[in-house]
């Protein structure tokens, strides 16, 4: 499950209580949470949308829970140091986060796509995702340090699977977006686990929801290889 944190948020307090249900409800069926907020600061403040996302932050009366993800999406842009107390939460609470590396919206070729000394924006971010690979990587070779990489342009994917070989891609942009499912079979060349596709709107809005993402399924499949 990804919740959109920015959805909760705008309602106030009712929407953060209604997140904790949600994802402890989640938590409940065995459902992993991914808690898409999108966070970056400069290092002290990343440390602490750390705690907020997957751990807990000591106070006089004890520690206080944070909202207890297993995942995370983050903003790579601000460099290597702010990911570092991001990426620091996530070993230490056996977590993963997913860094935004080339995301599926239109404007994302206005920076992601600028040449940076020979190669695109998008591939010194993978280069730096790739560089913390290690500390999240787990038994089976797939690490935690993930990438967001749209599946509204799946011309990235083969270069950005070379670029990041262990980590799990998560790819926004299946339906509403007109990401198509058949043109993602390169995200998944380390495995049918090496990438998490998502859909809402196009699953959510559909007449039989159940049967849209049945259909999904089918098709993500078909197109890791499993």
């Amino acid at each position: 499950m990804k919740p959109q944190l920015a959805r909760f948020e705008a309602l106030g307090p009712p929407g953060i209580e209604a997140l904790e249900a949600i994802c402890a409800a989640a938590g409940e069926a065995g459902l992993l949470v991914i808690a898409d907020g999108k966070r970056g600061d400069v290092p002290v403040t990343a440390g602490a949308y750390g705690r907020a996302l997957v751990g807990a932050t000591d106070t006089p009366w004890g520690p206080a829970p944070g909202l207890g993800a297993d995942a995370f999406t983050v903003n790579p842009l601000l460099g290597r140091d702010s990911l570092e107390p991001l990426v620091s939460a996530a070993e230490r609470e056996s977590a993963g986060l997913f860094a935004l590396v080339r995301t599926s919206n239109p404007g994302a070729a206005d920076l992601l796509d600028l040449d940076c000394g020979g190669a695109p924006v998008h591939e010194r971010i993978a280069a730096i995702v790739d560089g913390f690979a290690p500390r999240l990587r787990g038994s089976s070779g797939l690490s935690g340090a993930g990438a967001v990489v749209g599946a509204t342009e799946p011309r990235f994917l083969t270069r950005l699977r070379e670029l990041m070989p262990s980590s799990v891609f998560l790819l926004p942009g299946v339906g509403a977006q007109g990401g198509e499912p058949g043109s993602l079979g390169p995200a998944f060349a380390a495995g049918p686990a090496s990438a998490l596709v998502t859909a809402s709107r196009s699953v959510v809005g559909a007449a039989d929801p159940a049967a849209a993402a049945a259909e999904l399924r089918a098709l993500v499949w078909a197109a890791s290889g499993a």
